[in-house]
């Protein structure tokens, strides 16, 4: 609808409501159907009002929406694919249809390559060549999901299966078990002495939009998410092995067949084999028994890249990786004093409910207007909020925040006077995205040295489909980062997972800190701060890597220092 909408040139803030309402349903935890069967009150969903609700109850009642059918007559659905391309807003879009004929990413790629989009709406050959990176971004975006996307549909897909008597034993394998950022397909384990049972009970799964595969242990489909999924059905004495196996990387596994073979041992998805001629089988039914047959500590699987972990497992010698319960709070959330759904109070409540110490609200600054950037008494009546509630919290407490811009000049968004009243500041880059590699990584740099950032957020400022990561010079991020003790976020929120792993690896081996936060815009938000630190995990960190470690006392103590 909010598409449409946006496409018919229609009320902005009626498209807005669309947005925030569709938002908030996809962040909810429960079905709308089941929370309708029981008689909920949807209007106490964020965003949710009393015609979208109306609206929501006539499309799962029905399965249609008579709004939707009336607004989408004469457009055609291809057009609306055009709107997902970064960077290509709809009055351009509805331009090039017009004078063009333009209706799906097929004939804009094919025009843009043949330069017809010069000229119009304003379009110039360096927005042309934008165009085409999109498309691109676009469908890359299309073949990998974010973890958290995947992750749902596979916990979904596990829960319908586990219902089967005749399955023993099940796990996700595969990138989704290894955590990767973004996951390509889904891979199903099982363990079952009756594997057509399994595989019926798999096929009769009601989102199949296309059977791929099937076989006696072999199964394979297409979701309705366009997610392909991959089951495969072992005995129980081979499920360790398999386990292992499917859960990969290749470039893992291969080294650690190699290892196996130099120690004397065969290693499959079927178990351990003596080598010899009777490839006599010693184990395979716990994924442990292959570890300890070679002599090495478990590799957790958010390690297994082939990246030294197997040297260091043979030594006993692997990370202390950070655990959940290690982390104390939340560094980077949003309230709706800028443009978060949720109030000072709701964010307080959600946090202790996790079990966190505190909480960091960092409102955009005032430049950024388009995400509602607090002024300078906004920031004041913000502040005092703040203490009022931190007088009513024992054992929590609400970190008095703001996410600065970093201005096209390096310049942060507010001055010293107003900066000092924070009790913590994130620098953030949200424009000028084309600069140059030099400009960005000076941008960084600037507002590092500044003497009032205390945490550099999401500092690729890439997003999954949207937007690769602009270039940098990170070597140079980094070592301005561990001479001004500044720290570098993990972003958690499913499209950004910025820095990546590699990344955070790299600034963690220098000596720099990082920190944790979710840039969480509403409530169950907050939640994906447990795949960032899976991706922590990835990046090898311990809990000493990050700043969300520290107690309440030396958090504040390490935020001191740049006062």
């Amino acid at each position: 609808m909010a598409k449409i909408l946006e496409l018919k040139g229609d009320n902005p803030f009626k498209v807005r409501a669309y947005l925030r309402a569709a938002r908030s349903i996809e962040a909810l935890n429960s079905e709308l159907s089941e929370l309708i069967e029981k008689g909920e009150d949807l209007k106490k969903i964020e965003g949710i009002g009393k015609e979208i609700e109306a609206k929501i109850k006539e499309l799962i009642g029905t399965g249609h929406l008579s709004a939707y059918e009336k607004a989408k007559k004469g457009i055609p659905s291809s057009l609306l694919g055009l709107l997902e391309i970064p960077g290509l807003g709809p009055k351009t879009v509805a331009a090039l249809h017009k004078k063009l004929g333009i209706k799906d990413v097929n004939g804009l790629e094919a025009a843009a390559r043949k330069n017809k989009l010069i000229g119009i709406a304003n379009i110039r050959e360096k927005a042309q060549a934008n165009i085409l990176k999109g498309i691109e971004i676009l469908r890359r975006g299309r073949e990998r999901i974010p973890l958290k996307t995947a992750f749902s549909i596979a916990e979904e897909l596990k829960s319908y299966l586990a219902v089967s008597s005749a399955v023993e034993k099940i796990e996700i394998a595969g990138s989704l078990r290894r955590r990767k950022e973004t996951i390509g397909d889904i891979d199903i384990l099982i363990a079952s002495s009756r594997p057509q049972e399994v595989g019926k009970r798999f096929l009769a799964y009601p989102h199949i939009k296309k059977v791929l595969a099937e076989g006696e242990t072999k199964y394979s489909f297409i979701t309705s998410f366009n997610l392909q999924v991959d089951l495969r059905i072992v005995d129980k004495r081979s499920f360790g092995a398999a386990l292992l196996y499917f859960t990969g990387s290749k470039d893992f596994n291969i080294s650690l067949r190699r290892i196996a073979q130099e120690q004397g041992y065969k290693i499959n998805e079927y178990g351990i084999f003596s080598l010899g001629p009777s490839l006599k089988k010693l184990g395979g039914e716990k994924e442990k028994e292959i570890f300890n047959f070679l002599k090495m500590r478990y590799i957790p699987p958010v390690l297994r890249e082939d990246r030294g972990e197997i040297e260091l497992a043979l030594k006993g010698q692997l990370p202390l990786l950070v655990k959940p319960k290690d982390v104390k709070g939340d560094l980077h959330v949003h309230s709706n004093y800028s443009d978060g759904e949720s109030s000072l109070d709701e964010l307080a409540r959600k946090a202790q409910e996790r079990g966190y110490r505190y909480l960091a609200v960092c409102d955009h600054s005032q430049s950024l207007k388009v995400a509602g950037g607090l002024d300078k008494n906004r920031v004041k009546e913000k502040e005092e909020e703040i203490k009022r509630l931190n007088k009513k919290f024992r054992n929590f407490r609400l970190l008095f925040g703001s996410e600065v811009d970093i201005l096209s000049d390096g310049k942060l968004d507010y001055p010293p006077a107003v900066l000092e009243r924070f009790d913590i500041v994130i620098g953030a880059i949200h424009t000028g995205f084309k600069q140059s590699k030099k400009q960005l990584t000076k941008r960084i740099i600037s507002a590092i040295k500044s003497g009032y950032v205390h945490i550099i957020a999401h500092p690729t400022g890439r997003l999954f489909g949207v937007r690769d990561a602009y270039e940098l010079d990170f070597e140079k991020i980094i070592q301005a980062a561990l001479d001004y003790n500044v720290a570098l976020e993990i972003n958690c929120y499913p499209q950004r997972m910025d820095l990546d792993d590699i990344k955070a690896r790299a600034a963690a081996e220098k000596g720099v800190v990082l920190s944790l936060g979710t840039d969480a815009h509403c409530l169950e938000h907050m939640d994906a701060l447990d795949f960032g630190i899976s991706l922590a995990q990835r990046g090898w960190l311990g809990k000493d890597n990050l700043i969300n470690t520290l107690s309440l006392k030396k958090l504040y103590q390490w935020l001191s220092l740049k006062r």
